[in-house]
């Protein structure tokens, strides 16, 4: 082996910047990687590019704010669910002055929330934060196969053919898309029928798209799970709750990240959380189309299936008891 060979073996010293930036919770390692290229990073007194190394003696400023050197903040790892309402969007500061998701959760005490993948203003449902960048980057990277699972309701005439196009696949502007799973649910009335669907991707409107390239037209849209995490029949529109330890851990390991202590909390911090969630506990103004008790169709719980997936109403499995042994379904249920 000659000395190139020898060299080019030698594993490169310290971290990806990106990669410690998103484990600061700073924000998503591809966001980082943006904020990399337009020279917003500076490591040691430089402007940092794509590729730089970093560890613990390098002094890393962010639009010229200096973040803390310090290995207790790398290790922050906290996640939210929240239950979005109808007319919020998913960005902190809206240009027009609309409602945010990031209103209602609590500021973290080191790092900052990022929202793990979006819901478009219409949409309603489960929506997850995390001071943990790279969690969420692994969250919502297509290798990892995190599905998402929504509650539909079609305006239309929905026939085998379409159920058929749409599990296939269909051809949208960014390319093809289809849904892995669709079960027809009961409820609605006339041309109004609620159906559950599943994607493997967290593309703009996909199912929205998905639904109108057959001719049809959604008219509520509800995400009930992501991955192994449902959305909960106690957690109300509006409200959030912080996941514990062992829903943390078991969401790492789907990523293949090692589990993490929560960091401690203080009583008097622990009290404040409590004040900010009773506050959240305040009724959520109804949207446009959101009719009184609609929402309790379209919650799936972490202990039994959803009505909409009712025995009468699902299609018999091709393998496996009538029970729902999903293979390999893993439900975090609260603490």
């Amino acid at each position: 082996m000659n000395d190139k060979t020898k060299q080019s073996a030698v594993t490169p010293a310290g971290e990806k910047l990106q990669k410690v930036l998103a484990r600061m919770g700073v924000g998503s390692r591809r966001e980082m990687e943006q904020w990399i290229s337009e020279g917003r990073v500076q490591v040691n007194s430089r402007v940092a590019k794509l590729g730089t190394r970093v560890d613990a003696l390098d002094a890393i400023t962010v639009d010229g704010r200096p973040l803390k050197n310090d290995t207790a903040d790398y290790l922050q790892r906290r996640v939210l669910i929240y239950n979005k309402p109808d007319g919020e969007v998913c960005t902190r500061n809206d240009p027009e002055g609309r409602p945010t998701v990031f209103d209602r959760i609590p500021r973290p005490h080191a790092g900052r929330w990022i929202n793990i993948g979006r819901l478009d203003i219409n949409t309603t449902g489960l929506l997850m934060f995390t001071t943990d960048g790279e969690l969420a980057n692994r969250l919502m990277h297509p290798s990892y196969q995190m599905d998402r699972e929504y509650a539909v309701r079609v305006r239309g005439e929905v026939t085998e053919e379409m159920i058929d196009n749409l599990k296939r696949g269909v051809m949208l502007d960014d390319g093809p898309a289809k849904f892995t799973d669709i079960q027809a649910a009961p409820g609605g009335e006339g041309f109004n029928r609620w159906y559950h669907c599943v994607v493997m991707e967290g593309r703009n409107r996909e199912v929205r798209r998905l639904w109108e390239s057959q001719g049809v037209v959604v008219s509520r849209l509800k995400r009930v799970r992501f991955g192994p995490v449902f959305l909960t029949s106690d957690l109300s529109m509006g409200r959030w709750r912080e996941m514990g330890q062992a829903e943390v851990d078991i969401l790492s390991k789907e990523v293949g990240l090692e589990p993490i202590a929560l960091p401690e909390m203080s009583l008097k911090a622990k009290e404040k959380l409590e004040r900010q969630q009773r506050k959240t506990a305040k009724p959520v103004a109804a949207g446009r189309n959101t009719r009184r008790g609609a929402d309790k169709t379209v919650y799936t719980t972490s202990k039994e299936q959803p009505i909409e997936f009712a025995k009468d109403s699902r299609k018999p499995r091709s393998t496996g008891s009538a029970t729902h042994k999903k293979t390999p379904t893993r439900r975090l249920r609260p603490e």
